[in-house]
């Protein structure tokens, strides 16, 4: 085997939350943390990017001056071992917008857009972990044959850290909870 045909050491090794720290942006981008280990994200299409910023921009224009709703950085879920997600549209307290790691007790929101290869983390195993770390409201994009995206929405039962099925929406959504907002996402 050459030089050149040796898997890094993050292939197959657990990291720390102290050596991701110290990477850089750059390094970190595509990429999420799960029990210490890399897991590479496919690049998303630009449907699914649209759909996640016409959500974000959405969220921001309906949260106030209380709450942020942005795309594409880290929540921190667990340190030991780590593990950092990357949802597709996070909606945190504006007032934390210059700590790192954003951590759960910090997000309010976090919204998946399903594309292939991301059904089950999304459906199963992101809904576990995001109702474990206490973020109390999920919302799963699901992107239709139909074109018209569909809109799953959960609440948080904290007593038992696990979600709640709320309401789905056939393409335009609104709600009341966690703050009022109307948004068509089938006008992509």
């Amino acid at each position: 085997m050459t030089a050149e045909m040796v898997a890094p050491a993050w292939m197959h090794e657990q990291i720390t939350a102290e050596e991701y720290d110290s990477w850089s942006e750059e390094q970190c981008d595509g990429i999420e943390i799960v029990d210490g280990m890399v897991v590479v994200s496919p690049s998303a299409s630009k449907r699914h990017n649209r759909l996640a910023r016409i959500l974000a921009n959405a969220l921001d224009a309906a949260a106030g001056p209380e709450w942020n709703a942005d795309t594409d950085f880290d929540v921190r879920l667990q340190d030991v071992p780590l593990t950092n997600r990357r949802p597709d549209v996070v909606v945190y307290r504006a007032d934390t917008i210059d700590i790192t790691p954003t951590r759960p007790e910090h997000v309010l929101l976090v919204a998946e857009v399903v594309s292939p290869g991301s059904e089950t983390t999304d459906r199963i195993v992101k809904v576990d972990q995001y109702a474990k770390a206490g973020i109390g409201f999920y919302w799963r994009i699901e992107q239709a044959a139909t074109g018209v995206p569909l809109v799953y929405t959960y609440v948080l039962d904290p007593a038992t850290k696990t979600y709640r099925d709320g309401d789905v929406f056939p393409g335009v959504l609104k709600v009341a909870a966690p703050f009022p907002v109307e948004i068509d996402l089938g006008q992509i």
